[in-house]
C-alpha cells in the first residue's frame, strides 16, 4: 500500500472503532457546540428550495437533517460518512424526513450520478482523505456544471485555543508524540490556505475563496464536563491515548485547572478559528 492509502486506511478504521462511541454519546452536546459553524457554512452555501445537496463526512446528521430543510420536499439530501455506527445514529434520529438519505460510503472512491449534486456541504468532514486531490476529484464529478463547493475546516492550532490550552497542559505531563507530517490528514490538515487551493485546483475545483470565521468554542456546561470533554476528544485526546489511568486522571485534573480563566454562565468557551471555503465546479 502507499504512504496515502495506508492513512487512508487508517482513518477508515477509526471512524469504524471504538472511540466513534464517545461522538455518538455526546452528539448532542457536539451539535450545539458546532451549531455557530453549521449556520454559518450553511448560509454560505445559500441552499436553495429543489436542490440536490450531498453532505460529505455528514457523522450523526444534524448539518443533513438542516440541509434536508432547507431543499424543501422538491429537493433531495444525501448525508455521506464512512463511519457506520454514526450512520446507523443518523438514520435513527432522521425518521420520517422523506428528502434525505444516508449513504455508508468513502467519498474518494465511490462511483457518484454523474452531474447529479448542486451542492457539495461539510461541516469538518473533508480533512481527512490519504489523497485529497484525487478525492476531491471524484467528488466533482458529481457536481453540475453550475454546482458548488462549500465547507468548513480548522484554521492552524494555534489559532484554536480550545485545542491548543489542553494540549499544551497534557504535553507536560506525557512524552510528546511526532509531530503530524504537513499533508497527514487530521482535523488541521487544512488550516494552509495555500495548500488547499493547490489541492483543490489540482481536482478541478475554481476561484477557492476562503472567509475567516472565529466562534466560541463551548467544550460543556461547567468545569467537570470541559475538561471530561477536552481529554476524551481532540488532539488532548490523542495525545493521551495509551496513558496509564492515573496519568489520564492527573492531565484531566490539571485540564480542569487550566480552564477555569474560561468559565462563564452556564459554559465552558475558548476561541474557536475556521475557514469557511467556496468554490465552483469550473
Amino acid at each position: 500500500m502507499s504512504d496515502a492509502s495506508t492513512i487512508h486506511a487508517q482513518q477508515l478504521a477509526y471512524w469504524n472503532g471504538p472511540a466513534v462511541a464517545r461522538w455518538i454519546t455526546k452528539q448532542e452536546l457536539l451539535d450545539a457546540a458546532m451549531a455557530p459553524v453549521a449556520d454559518a457554512a450553511i448560509g454560505l452555501a445559500a441552499v436553495q428550495p429543489g436542490e440536490r445537496v450531498l453532505d460529505i463526512g455528514c457523522g450523526s446528521g444534524a448539518t443533513s437533517i438542516a440541509l434536508a430543510r432547507l431543499v424543501g420536499r422538491r429537493g433531495k439530501v444525501t448525508g455521506l460518512d464512512v463511519s457506520e455506527p454514526m450512520i446507523e445514529f443518523a438514520r435513527r434520529r432522521s425518521a420520517g424526513i422523506e428528502n434525505l438519505e444516508w449513504l455508508l460510503a468513502d467519498a474518494a472512491v465511490h462511483e457518484f450520478p454523474l452531474s447529479s449534486t448542486d451542492l457539495l456541504f461539510s461541516r469538518f468532514g473533508v480533512m481527512f482523505f490519504g489523497d485529497p486531490v484525487s478525492a476531491f476529484a471524484n467528488l466533482r464529478r458529481a457536481l453540475r456544471p453550475s454546482g458548488r463547493l462549500v465547507f468548513a475546516c480548522w484554521r492552524p492550532l494555534s489559532e484554536n485555543p480550545w485545542a491548543l490550552v489542553p494540549l499544551q497542559i497534557v504535553q507536560t505531563l506525557v512524552p510528546p508524540g511526532p509531530p503530524p507530517g504537513l499533508d497527514e490528514p487530521g482535523p488541521f490538515a487544512f488550516s494552509n490556505p495555500e495548500r488547499v487551493k493547490h489541492i483543490l485546483s489540482g481536482a478541478g475545483f475554481s476561484h477557492p475563496r476562503f472567509s475567516r470565521f472565529d466562534f466560541p468554542m463551548v467544550l460543556g456546561a461547567n468545569l467537570d464536563d470541559a475538561a471530561e470533554q477536552a481529554t476524551t476528544m481532540g488532539a488532548a485526546s490523542r495525545a493521551l491515548q495509551g496513558q496509564p489511568e492515573a496519568i489520564i486522571a492527573a492531565a484531566r485534573s490539571a485540564v480542569r485547572a487550566a480552564l477555569v480563566p474560561y468559565v462563564e454562565p452556564g459554559r465552558v468557551a475558548l476561541s474557536g478559528a475556521i475557514w469557511l471555503v467556496e468554490s465552483s465546479a469550473g
